[in-house]
Protein backbone atom coordinates (compact mmCIF):
# COMPACT_ATOMS: atom_id res chain seq x y z
CA UNK A 1 0.00 0.00 0.00
CA UNK A 2 1.11 3.42 -0.79
CA UNK A 3 0.04 6.83 0.43
CA UNK A 4 0.36 10.17 -1.21
CA UNK A 5 3.08 12.87 0.46
CA UNK A 6 4.13 16.20 -0.60
CA UNK A 7 7.17 15.78 -2.22
CA UNK A 8 8.71 19.12 -1.48
CA UNK A 9 8.39 18.98 2.12
CA UNK A 10 9.68 15.25 2.31
CA UNK A 11 12.66 16.22 0.74
CA UNK A 12 16.21 15.64 2.65
CA UNK A 13 17.42 19.51 2.25
CA UNK A 14 20.13 19.28 4.45
CA UNK A 15 21.64 16.62 2.12
CA UNK A 16 20.99 18.95 -0.93
CA UNK A 17 22.53 21.92 0.92
CA UNK A 18 25.72 20.23 1.83
CA UNK A 19 25.71 19.04 -2.14
CA UNK A 20 25.19 22.33 -3.34
CA UNK A 21 28.14 23.74 -0.59
CA UNK A 22 30.65 21.25 -1.89
CA UNK A 23 29.40 21.68 -5.40
CA UNK A 24 30.43 25.63 -4.95
CA UNK A 25 33.47 25.49 -3.03
CA UNK A 26 34.52 22.85 -5.98
CA UNK A 27 34.01 25.34 -8.50
CA UNK A 28 35.60 27.89 -6.58
CA UNK A 29 38.98 26.31 -5.88
CA UNK A 30 39.23 24.86 -9.71
CA UNK A 31 39.05 29.03 -10.53
CA UNK A 32 41.43 29.08 -8.52
CA UNK A 33 43.58 26.19 -9.49
CA UNK A 34 43.65 26.91 -13.27
CA UNK A 35 43.14 31.02 -13.02
CA UNK A 36 44.24 33.27 -15.77
CA UNK A 37 44.49 36.69 -15.29
CA UNK A 38 43.94 36.97 -18.68
CA UNK A 39 40.34 35.49 -18.36
CA UNK A 40 39.64 36.47 -14.93
CA UNK A 41 35.83 36.06 -14.84
CA UNK A 42 34.89 33.16 -13.52
CA UNK A 43 31.92 32.50 -15.62
CA UNK A 44 34.49 32.63 -18.82
CA UNK A 45 33.50 29.38 -20.49
CA UNK A 46 36.53 29.48 -22.69
CA UNK A 47 38.40 28.33 -19.65
CA UNK A 48 37.64 25.25 -17.11
CA UNK A 49 36.49 27.33 -14.70
CA UNK A 50 33.27 28.61 -17.00
CA UNK A 51 32.98 25.10 -18.23
CA UNK A 52 32.55 23.81 -15.18
CA UNK A 53 29.64 26.44 -13.87
CA UNK A 54 28.16 24.98 -17.14
CA UNK A 55 28.40 21.53 -16.11
CA UNK A 56 27.20 22.53 -12.61
CA UNK A 57 24.17 24.12 -13.83
CA UNK A 58 23.52 21.37 -15.68
CA UNK A 59 23.95 18.69 -13.01
CA UNK A 60 20.96 20.86 -10.97
CA UNK A 61 19.40 20.23 -13.77
CA UNK A 62 19.41 16.65 -13.97
CA UNK A 63 19.20 16.50 -10.18
CA UNK A 64 15.72 18.30 -10.20
CA UNK A 65 14.39 15.91 -13.49
CA UNK A 66 15.80 13.00 -11.06
CA UNK A 67 13.90 14.19 -8.26
CA UNK A 68 10.39 14.56 -10.36
CA UNK A 69 10.75 11.30 -11.30
CA UNK A 70 8.99 8.32 -9.75
CA UNK A 71 10.52 6.34 -7.23
CA UNK A 72 9.93 3.20 -8.44
CA UNK A 73 11.19 4.03 -11.93
CA UNK A 74 14.46 3.19 -9.88
CA UNK A 75 13.73 -0.36 -8.51
CA UNK A 76 11.68 -0.98 -12.11
CA UNK A 77 14.38 0.01 -14.75
CA UNK A 78 17.50 -1.14 -12.28
CA UNK A 79 19.21 -3.97 -14.55
CA UNK A 80 18.44 -1.50 -17.73
CA UNK A 81 20.65 0.72 -16.57
CA UNK A 82 23.36 -1.62 -15.29
CA UNK A 83 22.49 -3.20 -18.98
CA UNK A 84 23.57 0.31 -20.86
CA UNK A 85 26.41 1.21 -17.91
CA UNK A 86 28.18 -2.11 -19.64
CA UNK A 87 26.88 -1.26 -23.10
CA UNK A 88 28.74 1.75 -23.00
CA UNK A 89 32.19 0.54 -21.65
CA UNK A 90 32.31 -2.12 -24.56
CA UNK A 91 31.28 0.67 -26.82
CA UNK A 92 34.86 2.45 -25.33
CA UNK A 93 36.88 -0.58 -25.87
CA UNK A 94 35.84 -0.12 -29.14
CA UNK A 95 35.23 3.67 -30.46
CA UNK A 96 36.81 5.17 -27.06
CA UNK A 97 39.28 8.44 -27.37
CA UNK A 98 42.41 7.73 -25.93
CA UNK A 99 43.66 10.28 -23.45
CA UNK A 100 46.67 9.33 -21.44
CA UNK A 101 47.49 6.05 -22.28
CA UNK A 102 43.52 5.19 -21.68
CA UNK A 103 40.41 4.11 -23.53
CA UNK A 104 37.87 5.80 -21.10
CA UNK A 105 36.01 8.47 -23.05
CA UNK A 106 33.22 8.56 -25.93
CA UNK A 107 33.72 11.39 -27.94
CA UNK A 108 30.26 12.85 -29.20
CA UNK A 109 31.67 15.74 -31.40
CA UNK A 110 33.41 18.38 -29.16
CA UNK A 111 31.62 16.67 -25.97
CA UNK A 112 33.54 13.25 -24.53
CA UNK A 113 31.46 11.42 -21.81
CA UNK A 114 33.29 9.04 -19.61
CA UNK A 115 31.16 5.97 -19.15
CA UNK A 116 33.05 4.34 -15.94
CA UNK A 117 31.88 7.39 -14.07
CA UNK A 118 28.25 6.20 -14.69
CA UNK A 119 28.65 2.48 -14.49
CA UNK A 120 29.21 3.13 -10.60
CA UNK A 121 25.57 3.89 -10.66
CA UNK A 122 24.25 0.99 -12.62
CA UNK A 123 26.33 -1.33 -10.69
CA UNK A 124 24.74 0.28 -7.46
CA UNK A 125 21.19 -0.18 -8.62
CA UNK A 126 21.88 -3.59 -10.13
CA UNK A 127 23.31 -4.78 -6.59
CA UNK A 128 20.20 -3.43 -4.59
CA UNK A 129 17.39 -4.98 -7.15
CA UNK A 130 19.12 -8.15 -7.19
CA UNK A 131 20.01 -8.33 -3.02
CA UNK A 132 16.26 -7.02 -2.53
CA UNK A 133 14.68 -9.73 -4.94
CA UNK A 134 12.88 -13.08 -2.98
CA UNK A 135 14.98 -15.21 -0.81
CA UNK A 136 18.27 -13.57 -1.62
CA UNK A 137 20.96 -14.30 0.99
CA UNK A 138 24.67 -13.49 0.64
CA UNK A 139 25.51 -16.65 3.23
CA UNK A 140 24.65 -18.47 0.18
CA UNK A 141 27.48 -19.27 -2.49
CA UNK A 142 25.20 -19.18 -5.60
CA UNK A 143 23.47 -15.42 -4.27
CA UNK A 144 27.04 -14.40 -3.13
CA UNK A 145 28.84 -15.55 -6.41
CA UNK A 146 25.99 -13.24 -8.58
CA UNK A 147 26.99 -10.53 -6.05
CA UNK A 148 30.40 -10.69 -7.34
CA UNK A 149 29.72 -11.21 -11.37
CA UNK A 150 27.47 -7.88 -11.01
CA UNK A 151 30.47 -6.13 -9.09
CA UNK A 152 33.31 -6.65 -11.01
CA UNK A 153 32.28 -7.01 -14.72
CA UNK A 154 32.26 -3.64 -15.04
CA UNK A 155 35.33 -3.57 -13.38
CA UNK A 156 37.20 -6.37 -15.26
CA UNK A 157 35.64 -4.21 -19.00
CA UNK A 158 37.13 -0.74 -16.83
CA UNK A 159 40.65 -2.45 -16.42
CA UNK A 160 40.64 -3.20 -20.08
CA UNK A 161 40.47 0.65 -21.00
CA UNK A 162 42.50 0.26 -18.77
CA UNK A 163 42.03 2.70 -15.88
CA UNK A 164 43.18 1.12 -12.49
CA UNK A 165 42.12 3.77 -10.22
CA UNK A 166 38.32 3.63 -11.87
CA UNK A 167 38.55 -0.55 -11.12
CA UNK A 168 39.49 -0.36 -7.99
CA UNK A 169 36.20 1.58 -6.59
CA UNK A 170 34.34 -1.21 -7.02
CA UNK A 171 36.13 -2.89 -4.22
CA UNK A 172 34.30 -0.36 -2.09
CA UNK A 173 30.95 -2.38 -2.59
CA UNK A 174 32.28 -4.96 -0.04
CA UNK A 175 31.10 -2.17 2.24
CA UNK A 176 27.16 -2.78 1.07
CA UNK A 177 27.51 -6.67 0.96
CA UNK A 178 28.84 -6.94 4.45
CA UNK A 179 26.02 -4.64 5.77
CA UNK A 180 23.43 -6.75 3.85
CA UNK A 181 25.03 -9.73 5.23
CA UNK A 182 27.90 -11.10 4.18
CA UNK A 183 29.45 -13.12 6.94
CA UNK A 184 32.17 -11.59 8.86
CA UNK A 185 34.98 -14.25 7.88
CA UNK A 186 34.60 -13.37 3.60
CA UNK A 187 34.70 -9.46 4.81
CA UNK A 188 37.26 -9.68 7.34
CA UNK A 189 39.42 -11.89 4.42
CA UNK A 190 38.87 -9.98 1.85
CA UNK A 191 40.50 -7.01 4.03
CA UNK A 192 43.20 -9.59 4.72
CA UNK A 193 43.99 -9.99 0.96
CA UNK A 194 44.41 -6.48 0.88
CA UNK A 195 46.94 -6.64 3.93
CA UNK A 196 48.51 -9.54 2.47
CA UNK A 197 48.85 -7.74 -1.48
CA UNK A 198 51.10 -4.73 0.58
CA UNK A 199 52.83 -7.05 2.78
CA UNK A 200 53.26 -8.89 -0.56
CA UNK A 201 55.61 -6.03 -1.64
CA UNK A 202 56.79 -4.58 1.31
CA UNK A 203 58.84 -7.78 2.74
CA UNK A 204 60.95 -10.37 1.28
CA UNK A 205 59.48 -13.61 0.77
CA UNK A 206 61.12 -15.55 3.16
CA UNK A 207 59.91 -13.24 6.35
CA UNK A 208 56.48 -13.49 4.39
CA UNK A 209 56.66 -17.25 4.33
CA UNK A 210 57.55 -16.32 8.40
CA UNK A 211 54.77 -14.36 8.86
CA UNK A 212 51.66 -16.19 7.10
CA UNK A 213 52.73 -19.50 9.13
CA UNK A 214 53.26 -17.31 12.50
CA UNK A 215 49.47 -15.70 11.39
CA UNK A 216 47.74 -19.28 10.36
CA UNK A 217 49.37 -20.94 13.72
CA UNK A 218 47.70 -17.67 15.73
CA UNK A 219 43.75 -18.91 13.79
CA UNK A 220 44.97 -22.36 14.55
CA UNK A 221 45.56 -22.03 18.36
CA UNK A 222 42.68 -19.64 18.38
CA UNK A 223 40.05 -21.94 16.39
CA UNK A 224 41.33 -25.01 18.60
CA UNK A 225 41.03 -22.55 21.64
CA UNK A 226 44.33 -24.57 22.65
CA UNK A 227 48.01 -22.73 22.88
CA UNK A 228 49.18 -26.14 23.61
CA UNK A 229 47.98 -27.31 19.47
CA UNK A 230 49.56 -24.33 18.56
CA UNK A 231 53.06 -24.75 20.29
CA UNK A 232 53.10 -27.89 18.97
CA UNK A 233 52.96 -27.34 15.57
CA UNK A 234 55.33 -24.29 15.73
CA UNK A 235 57.87 -26.92 17.33
CA UNK A 236 57.63 -29.72 14.55
CA UNK A 237 58.35 -26.93 11.71
CA UNK A 238 61.30 -25.82 13.61
CA UNK A 239 62.18 -29.13 14.25
CA UNK A 240 61.99 -30.55 10.23
CA UNK A 241 63.67 -27.08 9.66
CA UNK A 242 66.41 -27.75 12.65
CA UNK A 243 67.18 -31.13 11.20
CA UNK A 244 67.34 -29.67 7.25
CA UNK A 245 69.71 -27.23 8.56
CA UNK A 246 71.85 -30.15 10.26
CA UNK A 247 71.85 -31.98 7.13
CA UNK A 248 73.36 -29.07 5.16
CA UNK A 249 75.95 -28.35 7.58
CA UNK A 250 76.98 -32.43 6.99
CA UNK A 251 76.34 -32.32 3.70
CA UNK A 252 77.06 -28.86 1.76
CA UNK A 253 76.66 -30.25 -1.23
CA UNK A 254 72.52 -30.39 -0.79
CA UNK A 255 72.91 -26.42 -1.47
CA UNK A 256 70.08 -26.18 0.81
CA UNK A 257 69.35 -22.10 1.27
CA UNK A 258 67.13 -20.88 4.39
CA UNK A 259 64.80 -20.20 2.25
CA UNK A 260 64.01 -23.43 0.41
CA UNK A 261 64.69 -25.08 4.29
CA UNK A 262 61.46 -22.85 5.28
CA UNK A 263 59.37 -23.91 2.47
CA UNK A 264 60.36 -27.23 3.06
CA UNK A 265 59.78 -27.46 6.60
CA UNK A 266 55.83 -26.09 5.77
CA UNK A 267 55.30 -28.57 2.95
CA UNK A 268 56.52 -31.31 5.71
CA UNK A 269 54.77 -30.49 8.70
CA UNK A 270 51.85 -29.85 6.90
CA UNK A 271 51.71 -33.21 5.35
CA UNK A 272 52.24 -34.51 9.07
CA UNK A 273 49.40 -32.24 10.47
CA UNK A 274 47.10 -33.18 6.91
CA UNK A 275 48.05 -37.46 8.87
CA UNK A 276 47.25 -36.36 12.73
CA UNK A 277 44.31 -34.25 11.25
CA UNK A 278 42.56 -37.88 9.65
CA UNK A 279 43.92 -39.85 13.20
CA UNK A 280 42.79 -37.12 15.59
CA UNK A 281 39.81 -35.96 13.69
CA UNK A 282 41.12 -32.18 13.93
CA UNK A 283 38.81 -30.73 11.21
CA UNK A 284 40.50 -27.32 12.30
CA UNK A 285 43.58 -28.41 10.40
CA UNK A 286 41.93 -28.65 6.68
CA UNK A 287 40.86 -24.56 7.36
CA UNK A 288 43.83 -23.53 8.19
CA UNK A 289 46.04 -25.13 5.78
CA UNK A 290 44.01 -24.34 2.61
CA UNK A 291 44.10 -20.62 4.62
CA UNK A 292 48.16 -21.20 4.80
CA UNK A 293 48.63 -22.47 0.57
CA UNK A 294 46.50 -19.88 -0.66
CA UNK A 295 48.11 -17.04 1.15
CA UNK A 296 51.21 -18.83 0.05
CA UNK A 297 49.64 -18.81 -3.57
CA UNK A 298 48.51 -15.57 -3.77
CA UNK A 299 51.92 -14.00 -2.88
CA UNK A 300 53.43 -15.79 -5.95
CA UNK A 301 50.46 -14.04 -8.03
CA UNK A 302 50.91 -10.66 -6.84
CA UNK A 303 54.35 -10.61 -7.62
CA UNK A 304 53.57 -11.95 -10.76
CA UNK A 305 50.99 -9.48 -11.26
CA UNK A 306 52.73 -6.40 -9.79
CA UNK A 307 55.74 -7.68 -12.23
CA UNK A 308 54.31 -8.44 -15.28
CA UNK A 309 50.75 -6.72 -15.75
CA UNK A 310 50.67 -3.50 -14.12
CA UNK A 311 51.92 -0.84 -16.11
CA UNK A 312 55.56 0.34 -15.17
CA UNK A 313 54.26 3.97 -13.93
CA UNK A 314 51.94 1.88 -11.78
CA UNK A 315 54.74 -0.17 -10.23
CA UNK A 316 56.66 3.31 -9.59
CA UNK A 317 54.07 4.96 -7.89
CA UNK A 318 53.18 1.98 -5.63
CA UNK A 319 57.10 1.82 -4.90
CA UNK A 320 56.87 5.57 -4.35
CA UNK A 321 54.07 4.98 -1.36
CA UNK A 322 55.95 2.13 0.24
CA UNK A 323 59.49 4.38 0.13
CA UNK A 324 61.12 2.24 -2.27
CA UNK A 325 61.35 4.79 -4.40
CA UNK A 326 62.11 8.86 -4.01
CA UNK A 327 61.98 9.50 -7.71
CA UNK A 328 60.77 13.37 -7.06
CA UNK A 329 61.18 14.85 -10.59
CA UNK A 330 59.81 11.29 -12.25
CA UNK A 331 56.95 9.36 -11.15
CA UNK A 332 57.01 11.08 -7.84
CA UNK A 333 56.54 13.94 -9.07
CA UNK A 334 52.62 15.32 -8.42
CA UNK A 335 53.10 13.72 -5.17
CA UNK A 336 56.18 15.88 -3.98
CA UNK A 337 54.63 18.87 -5.30
CA UNK A 338 50.89 18.17 -3.67
CA UNK A 339 52.90 17.34 -0.16
CA UNK A 340 54.76 20.81 -0.86
CA UNK A 341 51.33 22.95 -1.38
CA UNK A 342 49.00 21.60 1.33
CA UNK A 343 52.23 21.46 4.12
CA UNK A 344 52.97 25.58 2.74
CA UNK A 345 49.47 26.29 3.88
CA UNK A 346 50.09 26.21 7.51
CA UNK A 347 47.29 26.67 9.72
CA UNK A 348 45.08 29.59 7.80
CA UNK A 349 46.50 29.21 4.00
CA UNK A 350 48.28 31.77 1.66
CA UNK A 351 44.88 33.10 0.86
CA UNK A 352 43.18 33.09 -2.18
CA UNK A 353 44.77 33.21 -5.53
CA UNK A 354 48.14 33.37 -3.50
CA UNK A 355 49.22 29.88 -3.41
CA UNK A 356 52.22 29.62 -5.40
CA UNK A 357 52.30 25.68 -6.18
CA UNK A 358 49.19 26.52 -7.64
CA UNK A 359 49.71 29.91 -9.25
CA UNK A 360 52.65 28.53 -11.59
CA UNK A 361 51.63 25.07 -12.30
CA UNK A 362 54.09 22.84 -10.07
CA UNK A 363 51.33 20.50 -9.13
CA UNK A 364 49.68 18.79 -12.60
CA UNK A 365 46.10 17.99 -12.68
CA UNK A 366 45.08 20.70 -9.72
CA UNK A 367 41.42 21.02 -10.77
CA UNK A 368 40.96 17.43 -11.22
CA UNK A 369 42.44 14.56 -9.27
CA UNK A 370 44.63 17.24 -7.38
CA UNK A 371 42.07 18.99 -6.19
CA UNK A 372 42.49 19.15 -2.70
CA UNK A 373 46.02 20.58 -2.83
CA UNK A 374 44.47 24.04 -3.34
CA UNK A 375 42.38 23.91 -0.70
CA UNK A 376 45.48 22.99 1.40
CA UNK A 377 47.53 25.46 0.10
CA UNK A 378 45.76 28.73 -0.16
CA UNK A 379 42.94 27.59 2.97
CA UNK A 380 45.39 25.58 4.98
CA UNK A 381 44.74 23.08 7.75
CA UNK A 382 41.42 24.96 8.89
CA UNK A 383 40.09 24.84 5.26
CA UNK A 384 41.31 21.10 4.13
CA UNK A 385 39.47 20.34 7.86
CA UNK A 386 36.24 22.07 6.64
CA UNK A 387 36.51 20.26 3.45
CA UNK A 388 36.94 16.47 5.40
CA UNK A 389 34.06 17.66 8.43
CA UNK A 390 31.82 18.33 5.54
CA UNK A 391 32.39 15.05 3.80
CA UNK A 392 31.93 13.44 6.88
CA UNK A 393 28.73 15.07 7.55
CA UNK A 394 27.54 14.17 4.28
CA UNK A 395 28.63 10.44 4.96
CA UNK A 396 26.77 10.39 8.41
CA UNK A 397 23.78 12.20 7.17
CA UNK A 398 23.72 9.47 4.33
CA UNK A 399 24.23 6.49 7.07
CA UNK A 400 21.32 8.19 8.97
CA UNK A 401 19.20 8.14 5.55
CA UNK A 402 19.82 4.42 4.95
CA UNK A 403 18.78 3.24 8.08
CA UNK A 404 15.82 4.71 7.97
CA UNK A 405 14.21 3.50 4.81
CA UNK A 406 11.59 1.76 4.93
CA UNK A 407 11.98 -0.06 1.65
CA UNK A 408 15.08 -2.51 1.37
CA UNK A 409 15.56 -1.65 -2.02
CA UNK A 410 16.29 2.27 -0.98
CA UNK A 411 18.52 1.06 1.82
CA UNK A 412 20.59 -1.24 -0.17
CA UNK A 413 20.87 1.52 -2.84
CA UNK A 414 21.76 4.25 -0.29
CA UNK A 415 25.25 1.98 1.08
CA UNK A 416 25.90 1.44 -2.22
CA UNK A 417 26.07 5.22 -2.42
CA UNK A 418 27.78 5.45 0.47
CA UNK A 419 30.20 2.97 -0.28
CA UNK A 420 31.51 4.95 -3.39
CA UNK A 421 31.90 8.18 -2.02
CA UNK A 422 33.33 7.15 0.84
CA UNK A 423 35.84 5.28 -1.29
CA UNK A 424 36.61 8.15 -3.76
CA UNK A 425 36.89 10.80 -0.42
CA UNK A 426 39.21 8.69 1.70
CA UNK A 427 40.96 7.89 -1.84
CA UNK A 428 41.84 11.40 -3.14
CA UNK A 429 42.75 12.58 -0.43
CA UNK A 430 44.98 10.18 0.91
CA UNK A 431 46.85 9.93 -2.54
CA UNK A 432 47.14 13.50 -2.60
CA UNK A 433 49.20 13.81 1.08
CA UNK A 434 51.12 9.84 0.17
CA UNK A 435 49.38 7.88 2.36
CA UNK A 436 47.83 5.44 -1.12
CA UNK A 437 49.10 4.90 -4.26
CA UNK A 438 48.56 7.86 -6.98
CA UNK A 439 45.82 6.17 -9.21
CA UNK A 440 43.56 9.18 -10.36
CA UNK A 441 40.17 9.06 -9.26
CA UNK A 442 38.01 12.57 -8.70
CA UNK A 443 37.28 13.89 -5.43
CA UNK A 444 32.67 14.13 -5.38
CA UNK A 445 31.85 17.37 -6.18
CA UNK A 446 34.88 19.15 -6.05
CA UNK A 447 37.15 17.80 -9.05
CA UNK A 448 36.57 19.58 -12.53
CA UNK A 449 34.87 17.30 -14.87
CA UNK A 450 31.14 17.32 -16.38
CA UNK A 451 30.84 13.22 -16.40
CA UNK A 452 32.36 12.72 -12.56
CA UNK A 453 29.68 15.64 -11.64
CA UNK A 454 27.03 14.38 -13.11
CA UNK A 455 27.66 10.49 -12.34
CA UNK A 456 27.98 11.79 -8.31
CA UNK A 457 25.02 14.06 -8.73
CA UNK A 458 22.19 11.56 -10.13
CA UNK A 459 23.69 9.04 -7.51
CA UNK A 460 23.10 11.00 -5.20
CA UNK A 461 19.66 12.95 -6.03
CA UNK A 462 18.65 8.91 -7.03
CA UNK A 463 18.97 8.64 -2.72
CA UNK A 464 17.61 11.53 -2.38
CA UNK A 465 14.38 10.74 -4.59
CA UNK A 466 14.24 7.67 -2.65
CA UNK A 467 14.09 8.26 0.96
CA UNK A 468 11.49 11.35 -0.09
CA UNK A 469 9.07 8.27 -0.81
CA UNK A 470 9.93 5.97 2.03
CA UNK A 471 6.69 8.02 3.67
CA UNK A 472 4.77 6.63 1.39
CA UNK A 473 5.28 2.75 1.87
CA UNK A 474 2.64 1.98 4.66
CA UNK A 475 3.91 -1.17 7.12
Amino acid sequence: MRRKVNLFSSIDWFTVLLYLAMVFLGWVNIYSAVYNEEFDSIFNISQRYGKQLIWIIAAIVLAMIVILIDSQFYQLFAYIFYGLAILLLLLVLVFGAEVHGSKSWLAIGSFQLQPSEFAKLGTALALARYLTSHNVNLAKLPHLAISLIIMFTPAVLIMLQPDMGSTLVYASFFILLYREGLPNSLFFMAIAVVILFFLTLIFEKLMLLLIIFSFALIVFGFIEKSLKKSLVAALLFLGIAGFLKAVTFFVPALELTLYRIIFISLGASSVIYIILAFTQKIRSVFLVLTMLVSAVLFTYSVDYVFHNLLESHQRTRINIMLGFETDPLGMGYNLNQSKIAIGSGGLSGKGFLQGTQTKFDFVPEQSTDFIFCTVGEEWGFLGTAFVVILFATLLLRLIFIAERQRSAFSRVYAYGVISILFFHFVINIGMTIGLVPVIGIPLPFFSYGGSSLWAFTILLFILVRLDASRMELLR
